[in-house]
């Protein structure tokens, strides 16, 4: 049966049975980028490392509720340390044409500008420091997929490129885990299709590598229809609008996560649920999902969105939802 818990993500994620859920993709609040305005919300820590600790707690819980076979579809994008000379900064100190316009008592602003190790206007990591954390913590990494944003916001930025990508890390909780690769796969372009039936030349520079096929024989029926799907997603940002949530994550970025994680009836987890996209994608491929997020509106906002999903395959567990 499907639900929505408002509370802390740790505390709500404890009162859920061990190896209760099938799979977990959620995307958690980015470092230092916005105050929800709750109280003990993620994201807006005195420093990364203890950005990095609460999150870790978070997903301490659900490496505990998920099944052994389960995945963590995790979707996390970085953050600079401030140069100070930014139009934030210049309106905090009362410079600035645009000093009315930002909130001199949001906590965002009391994260500080340096850090151990971390200068003024380097990319901090966060990512990668997230990973390898719960890699240290028991969860196997499995993919690190990039997601292209195909329609990324312009940035006024003139000394690095424009950011056009965001990580989805896979995790596992054991080595042997539920992947559905079949659910994923893409179609195969019929020149891509004639290359690999035609295998690898004996003159060809990978014809000795381990796993290159080089034999007719070796081509499925499988391999001549569809392609395994790989590790750049090139995904549009949302167009589904709330005006009470600012991030969203696209329905299409994680139908691929839900549909190779989870079997049709499958428990679907997002711990930071926001506007309820985890549970909205869930409901309508026939699965069921369990919701927390601290903010009591977003989850009424988020239940009001799924209850006008109906489902490509209805199932006894997608039949009911409430917000708890």
């Amino acid at each position: 049966m499907s639900k929505l818990l408002c509370g802390d993500a740790v505390e709500c994620l404890k009162t859920l049975p061990a190896e209760s859920v099938n799979m977990c993709v959620t995307s958690p609040p980015y470092y230092g980028l916005r105050d929800y305005g709750e109280s003990d919300q993620i994201g807006i820590e005195a420093s990364p490392r203890e950005y990095i600790e609460r999150l870790a707690a978070v997903f301490d819980e659900v490496q505990r509720v998920l099944a052994k076979d389960g995945t963590l579809w995790l979707n996390i994008g970085d953050s600079y340390a401030g140069s100070g000379k930014g139009p934030m900064s210049l309106a905090l100190a009362g410079n600035g044409k645009n000093k009315n316009l930002y909130n001199k008592e949001s906590r965002i602003y009391e994260v500080p500008k340096t850090w151990e190790g971390i200068k003024p206007k380097d990319m901090i990591g966060i990512p990668w420091m997230l990973a390898f954390a719960l890699r240290d913590r028991g969860w196997y990494l499995r993919s690190d997929i990039i997601w292209h944003k195909t329609n990324c916001l312009p940035e006024s930025i003139k000394d690095r490129p424009t950011k056009s990508y965001e990580h989805i890390f896979l995790l596992a909780k054991s080595p042997h885990y539920y992947y559905d690769y079949m659910a994923i796969r893409e179609p195969l372009k019929d020149v891509s299709a004639e290359r690999y039936r035609r295998g690898r030349s004996a003159t060809n520079k990978y014809a000795d590598k381990q796993g290159i096929s080089s034999a007719h024989e070796d081509f499925s029926d499988f391999d001549q229809q569809f392609r395994r799907k790989r590790d750049v997603w090139e995904v549009s940002t949302n167009s589904y609008k709330m005006d009470e949530h600012f991030a969203m994550f696209p329905e299409r970025l994680i139908e691929p996560c839900i549909l190779a994680g989870s079997k049709i009836g499958g428990v679907v987890l997002d711990p930071f649920f926001g506007s309820g996209t985890t549970g909205a994608v869930a409901k309508r491929l026939g699965r069921s999902y369990i919701g927390i997020d601290l903010n009591a509106h977003y989850l009424e906002k988020a239940q009001e969105r799924i209850d006008r999903i109906v489902p490509k395959i209805k199932t006894a567990d997608t039949a009911g939802s409430g917000l708890k």
